[in-house]
């Protein structure tokens, strides 16, 4: 899928600011509603008004006034507030590669990540936040706990009930910037939920398959190819209602 890109943002016009304070008004609303709801039903009009999104399958690369890169995932939304060096990531993935000492804050539901003169990803699943560190240092300060630095190679997940778990990123991870996804020996349940991701509508699997193992690079801007491909390797069968219903069921012997 073709990237989009701009050497720079443009100033925010009046239109821009009056629709941020409709949105600040309707979102007094939920103020007293439990931070895990919000992280896991993210309000619509949060997403609706973020001054940058992507579709289901869609990426995008943005060239900050700073000169950082910042690159949008799959159904990603993103607020920006340059004048203050700050982002907020609303929904999905971003990668942000900051190029000078000025550090810029990403903030999220569960904290605040501030980074500079570094290479950062950051995603926000369901009821959790991940962070991890592709080049350079960066400070964390979780809305719960105390501030952590990461280094290159660390990965921190932040999850809404106040846990948090450090581990090392798969390599691989990032792929996803050059609009590819690579595996290796990755179980079929985990590569299909990281695939439904990049395609609109329903996408369904037997049970049975789950443990089935997936090796490969995939091309993200055709997820029916990726599934053709996984009915060529491995035993099983796409059923497809249409583009936007689709099920893969075990394949049946010969009689």
């Amino acid at each position: 899928m073709k990237r989009t890109s701009s050497p720079e943002l443009p100033p925010l016009a009046c239109a821009r600011a009056n629709r941020r304070t409709l949105l600040k008004r309707g979102l007094a609303l939920t103020m007293l509603v439990p931070g895990g709801w919000l992280l896991s039903q993210q309000s619509p009009l949060a997403v609706w008004y973020a001054d940058l999104r992507t579709a289901v399958g869609e990426r995008r690369g943005v060239r900050l006034v700073d000169g950082s890169l910042l690159q949008l995932n799959t159904a990603t939304a993103v607020d920006l507030e340059m004048a203050e060096h700050r982002l907020t990531l609303v929904e999905g993935e971003i990668a942000l590669s900051v190029n000078r000492a000025q550090p810029i804050d990403v903030d999220f539901d569960l904290g605040r990540v501030s980074t500079g003169q570094a290479q950062i990803s950051l995603r926000r699943d369901a009821d959790s936040c991940r962070i991890s560190v592709l080049s350079g240092t960066v400070r964390v300060q979780p809305v719960q706990g105390v501030e952590l630095a990461l280094d290159y190679g660390d990965q921190l997940t932040l999850y809404a009930d106040g846990s948090g778990a450090m581990g090392r990123f798969d390599p691989h991870m990032p792929d996803w910037r050059d609009g590819v996804l690579s595996v290796n020996k990755q179980s079929l349940g985990l590569f299909l939920r990281e695939v439904a991701r990049y395609r609109p509508g329903i996408l369904h699997w037997e049970p049975g398959l789950e443990s089935l193992k997936v090796t490969g690079t995939f091309q993200l801007n055709d997820t029916d190819r990726i599934l053709a491909l996984l009915a060529a390797s491995l035993p099983l069968t796409v059923q497809s209602r249409s583009r936007y219903w689709v099920t893969l069921v075990p394949r049946q012997a010969p009689v």
